[in-house]
């Protein structure tokens, strides 16, 4: 078999392959232990690193990143690294200040320098030991204390977002913390850039003046510019030779700072930072740019950091000593800085300690500034993996460690959402619509019109949105559509009120419940799509909703429902088919709509009186009111054949979640959801949740009435 060689464009494309596909399996394992991204793909770096592959299959690591390779891989992960940079610099936001600028200057300034100064201290003990030789103490002192000082803006942002604490005090002052923070470490590190590269004061002094003059440059001459040129983008986004000039510049700002001397990426960052927020060019420049930055380029920053990280190195106790003594200084001088100028301008304790716990977090940021120490030989490879499980360590107890300051029943109580006290019972009928695409919310408020009842008391009705924590790095979103607004029209098209609630989960299933326990929802409904791969099981989210939900659940699949005014309801007996009864009254006394109840019997059980036997104690002496129809049919086939043929006419069916009509079974019981799948009209399968109330034997017609005269 003849040897296969890989030429360098089919060896990089391998690479990029083996990278992002690691990365993104590490991301799902790391998400449902409620950390960002960027601790799955620094992982995936060190899995194929020196650390692990090349502890464990040297070879391999060998023949897949071999070193010849690495310089091309460095100048692609530079390249990602330049385009995020620019987009952290679109994070900064002087409107973020407004209201809170003391606060924030004074925390973000104590938060830089403790850490600053106990970094140069620990410096100054480990110089003799771990510098590298012919490095000059004030290189080293100076990079040690920025590299202690950083803090990772996009990762705080993204935590912020998943515990939904954005809109909080203290979320309002982290972000604006951290973003002085990112403009004054960025300024401090350009600084020691220059000293690090020059080789004399008067250099250091000279590269300085550069860089000052072309700040001044960028914000009196570009940003003028930028803001004319954003002025131009209409609704149809930016245009291509716009995003060209945007894009020219960029290259441009980073190659004038790295040939000045203080590293292309604070040019990057710094036409980010000047572009203006006005408008929607900073928006469309994130759209444009930001998923092949943060999903294609930077994994490759990240498996290039891993490489150069060697946990071999610290193959000593004492090499171990010094790591741990690292992270409790950076620890004990970010949070401890933070914490105590929070306290100082006027936070709470718990406040003041979740700022500094927030500020704590390092993540990619902190791999940036070691890289960039590493290149320049200001620090030693083992330093480097040392600094490395420093910024893990840190950004990985963020969240733990926030949830224990900030716990989800403390954020209930403070997120804007309005609780019922347990005891409290709802004054109407309360639907809760959880929508995740935007499309498929009108057909929601066109079965909720169905549920208004004799309308005496409108139904409540809430339509939630939860958003999945994105893989975006920024949070600078592209304009879109709010995905609850068709639904909002729709609503409004039918004389009906809906209040809205939108918010970032990272447990679906798990906020929904929580969110209709809040709301006292009457019933939770949820949209359903056909597996994508196999027949199955309600699974995904909304099995876990049915199998927690405090009250009902009804999972709609829609056929192209315009409007519900004949209603088939099937019953079984159980009391899943109870509660699809319960709610398909509702509908029968909604004006205009027509109810069939249809029970399926085996041929020959269908004579006079067996068949309605169920039907009668549950409908009493309303079975035979005006609107109400009985059906009894008798089939040979299973009953979900039977009543997928008999829906036909129909607007919808409305039965009980169980194994008669097929909506559950086995992962891989394929004859199972046939009616979900097969019926040609829209289906609401209604399951009674964890603790349905009770229904009393003849009284259910009563009983809904009561509940929809509140």
């Amino acid at each position: 078999m003849p040897h296969l060689e890989l030429n360098a464009l089919t060896l990089l494309l391998a690479q990029m392959v083996l990278i992002i596909a690691v990365a993104r399996t590490l991301t799902q394992v790391t998400r449902r232990l409620g950390q960002p991204a960027v601790i799955a793909e620094v992982l995936a770096g060190i899995v194929l690193g020196p650390s692990l592959l090349g502890l464990l299959a040297p070879a391999v690591m060998n023949a897949v990143f071999p070193a010849s390779s690495m310089a091309v891989l460095r100048m692609m992960s530079q390249f990602g690294l330049i385009l995020f940079m620019f987009l952290v610099g679109l994070e900064f936001d002087p409107r973020l200040l407004q209201g809170r600028a003391r606060a924030s200057v004074a925390i973000s300034h104590a938060s830089i320098l403790v850490p600053f100064v106990l970094g140069v201290g620990l410096a100054a003990v480990l110089f003799a030991t771990y510098a590298e030789p012919n490095v000059p103490k004030l290189s080293f002192f100076l990079f040690f204390g920025i590299a202690l000082s950083v803090t990772a803006f996009p990762v705080l942002a993204r935590i912020l977002s998943e515990r939904n604490l954005l809109t909080s005090r203290i979320g309002a002052i982290a972000i604006a913390c951290a973003a002085v923070d990112d403009v004054t470490a960025w300024c401090l590190l350009a600084f020691v850039v220059a000293v690090a590269r020059a080789h004399a004061l008067g250099d250091a002094l000279w590269t300085t003046g550069l860089a000052l003059s072309f700040i001044a440059l960028m914000i009196w001459v570009v940003r003028p510019f930028l803001r004319r040129l954003g002025s131009r983008v209409g609704p149809d986004g930016l245009s291509p030779g716009a995003l060209v000039i945007c894009l020219l510049l960029l290259l441009v700002s980073a190659g004038v700072t790295e040939a000045i001397g203080i590293h292309a990426l604070f040019g990057a960052f710094l036409f980010g930072a000047v572009l203006p927020k006005e408008g929607s060019l900073s928006s469309a420049l994130a759209e444009k740019l930001e998923t092949v930055a943060t999903s294609l380029l930077l994994p490759l920053f990240f498996a290039y950091s891993g490489l150069r990280t060697q946990i071999g190195l610290l193959a000593s106790p004492s090499e171990w000593a010094v790591t741990f003594a690292i992270i409790a200084v950076a620890t004990l001088g970010k949070f401890g800085g933070s914490s105590i100028a929070a306290r100082l301008t006027g936070l709470t304790w718990r406040e003041s300690t979740a700022v500094g716990v927030l500020m704590n977090t390092r993540g990619l940021m902190e791999l940036i500034v070691l890289n960039i120490g590493l290149d320049l030989g200001v620090i030693s490879p083992t330093v480097f993996t040392m600094m490395v499980v420093m910024a893990l360590v840190t950004t990985f107890t963020t969240t733990p460690v926030l949830r224990l300051v900030y716990p989800d029943s403390q954020l209930a109580a403070e997120r804007l959402l309005p609780v019922v006290p347990p005891q409290a019972r709802p004054l109407s009928f309360g639907v809760l619509m959880c929508v995740s695409d935007g499309r498929n919310g009108p057909v929601l408020a066109v079965l909720a019109d169905a549920l208004r009842g004799d309308g005496r008391e409108p139904p409540r009705l809430t339509a939630l949105h939860l958003q999945q924590p994105a893989d975006r790095t920024s949070r600078v979103q592209p304009p879109s559509r709010p995905p609850l607004e068709p639904l909002v029209e729709r609503a409004r098209q039918l004389a009906l009120e809906v209040k809205t609630l939108s918010y970032v989960s990272t447990d679906a299933a798990e906020d929904i419940c929580r969110t209709a326990e809040m709301k006292r929802a009457s019933l939770i409904m949820l949209g359903w799509h056909k597996p994508l791969l196999i027949e199955g099981r309600l699974g995904g989210t909304v099995g876990e909703v049915v199998s927690k939900a405090p009250c009902p659940v009804g999972v709609f699949v829609d056929r192209g429902l315009e409007r519900v005014e004949r209603v088939l309801v099937a019953f079984a007996g159980g009391p899943e088919d109870h509660e699809a009864l319960r709610f398909a009254r509702r509908m029968a006394l909604t004006p205009g709509v027509s109810l069939t109840l249809l029970h399926v019997v085996a041929p020959g059980d269908g004579a006079p009186g067996r068949g309605r036997v169920q039907i009668d104690e549950v409908f009493g002496p309303q079975r035979d009111e005006p609107g109400l129809r009985l059906a009894v049919v008798e089939h040979d086939d299973p009953p979900e054949a039977a009543l997928a043929e008999a829906s036909r006419g129909y607007d919808l069916v409305v039965l009980g979640m169980n194994d008669t009509w097929g909506t559950t079974g086995g992962p891989f019981v394929l004859h199972r959801q046939r009616v979900l799948t097969d019926c040609s009209v829209s289906v609401l399968a209604l399951h009674p949740g964890v603790a349905p109330e009770p229904v009393a034997t003849g009284r259910l017609a009563a009983d809904e009435r009561a509940t929809s005269a509140g």
